[in-house]
């Protein structure tokens, strides 16, 4: 269902219009063409090293993200409800929190219950000193118990599966049996199109991926080696016209661009790009983890592009969905408040709202801020429960087990260098403890 408050979809609207005022005025500093066909010259060149992407380097100086995640952030918390003054529900009004939306989110008991698998007794992948049972032994019978679902390719029983983590070897096999993806011929020959799109026509946002990869996943110590199909991958993603379907249940609708001269007549309007979706700072980190797990191009595609309209293209919309990244940032913000008051407190009082510092981590799903076989633990959570709400969870659960630091610091710099690096934390343990052993 398409968003039904009125106030989110007219705030998204204008949202969507900044970007494309971005973008359209980039066009115009630049003079750069929105889309147009690439000589013969250059069709061949790009087909000959469409695997080695990475070694090209066209000169993006002038190429600037059109947003990037803290733009993002100041427009939520600018978000308010017109039918509703904050002096009438005291329940909302005791909210200190940058998010000033009433909208319901889950408290600690309902979230036990929506991950009762993480409980404490229950066994984890991603657990090494697990009590109650040696791991190897617990690992050897879930591994039995993984292998026996893929023999079944049984969906759904995948699904709760991963709720307590996938073996490495049969994570691949597992995320594509619960996105019901099998890489058919006919799969295969799509994405194929979808290169050969990419091949003839040259997209002013095929400047922004590059630059997005630069930035990010180029930097990346655990990604660097995946830029050639990052490139390739998101190149692709951006002429898939199938990826417009997700806007039936979107609050976003996708950007149109006129053929010259025809501003606003309707049939002369094409999707631009041609799958609505125009790329923001760190849009590449979606795909990277997912390099991991798959080599096949056109697979590894087929799971972002499953990944991405299910999941995250909520992160980057404004909605009132349970998964949606403002409900996610108010949970965030209430789990704090009513669980670590003193700290949530104390970070407000020196102008370090811990908001300002947690968006980034769950606008790109917390990755390239964990190690990779931790995110991939948290994606399984986010698969099995289909969810992404584990993400506020983890973020509160980082700044309690940070809390005796973060009681110390004096400035929004100093709380963000005591969470700069979250690359050694084991977030099994981190979600376990912050739900099931936290003194409520």
């Amino acid at each position: 269902m398409k968003e039904p408050l009125a106030y989110m979809r007219k705030a998204q609207g204008s949202w969507e219009k900044r970007i494309l005022k971005s973008l359209n005025s980039m066009c115009t500093e630049l003079n750069i063409p929105l889309a147009q066909k690439r000589p013969a010259s250059e069709q061949k060149e790009l087909l000959n090293k469409w695997n080695e992407m990475g070694t090209d380097e066209p000169d993006l100086s002038l190429f600037r993200p059109v947003y990037a995640p803290k733009d993002f952030l100041e427009v939520l918390m600018n978000l308010r409800n017109p039918n509703y003054e904050n002096g009438e529900q005291p329940s909302f009004r005791n909210h200190l929190g940058l998010i000033q939306v009433p909208l319901k989110v889950k408290d600690i008991p309902e979230l036990k219950e929506d991950f009762s698998e993480l409980g404490l007794n229950i066994g984890q992948l991603g657990i090494d000193d697990s009590a109650q049972v040696p791991p190897e032994f617990f690992e050897n019978e879930h591994v039995r118990v993984g292998q026996k679902v893929l023999a079944e390719q049984d969906s759904a029983a995948a699904q709760q599966y991963v709720r307590q983590g996938c073996p490495t070897a049969l994570r691949a096999e597992l995320w594509a049996l619960i996105l019901n993806i099998s890489n058919q011929p006919e799969d295969i020959l799509y994405y194929e199109q979808l290169k050969s799109n990419v091949i003839q026509h040259n997209l002013l946002v095929d400047s922004l991926i590059y630059k997005d990869v630069k930035l990010t996943a180029s930097n990346d110590d655990y990604y660097f080696v995946f830029e050639d199909y990052l490139y390739q991958v998101l190149l692709c993603f951006s002429r898939d016209t199938s990826v417009l379907e997700h806007f039936a249940y979107s609050s976003a609708t996708p950007p149109k661009s006129y053929i010259r001269g025809k501003l606003g007549v309707e049939e002369y309007a094409v999707f631009y790009p041609p799958n609505g979706v125009i790329p923001f700072h760190g849009f590449s980190m979606y795909v990277a983890p997912l390099c991991f797990l798959y080599h096949e191009p056109s697979k590894l595609y087929q799971m972002f592009r499953e990944m991405y309209v299910r999941f995250f293209f909520r992160l980057h919309s404004i909605s009132s969905h349970p998964s949606g990244i403002v409900s996610l940032c108010l949970l965030f913000e209430t789990l704090l408040q009513t669980h670590l008051p003193q700290l949530f407190y104390h970070l407000r009082e020196i102008g370090a709202q811990p908001l300002r510092i947690s968006f980034k981590w769950m606008v790109r799903a917390f990755s390239g801020y964990l190690a990779t076989d931790q995110l991939l633990l948290l994606w399984d959570r986010i698969l099995g429960y289909n969810s992404l709400e584990i993400l506020a969870v983890l973020a509160a659960a980082v700044f309690a087990f940070r809390a005796v630091n973060l009681m110390e610091v004096t400035s929004l710099a100093a709380a963000e260098a005591v969470l700069a690096d979250l690359s050694t934390l084991k977030v099994v343990p981190l979600l376990q403890i912050f739900l099931f052993a936290t003194v409520t």
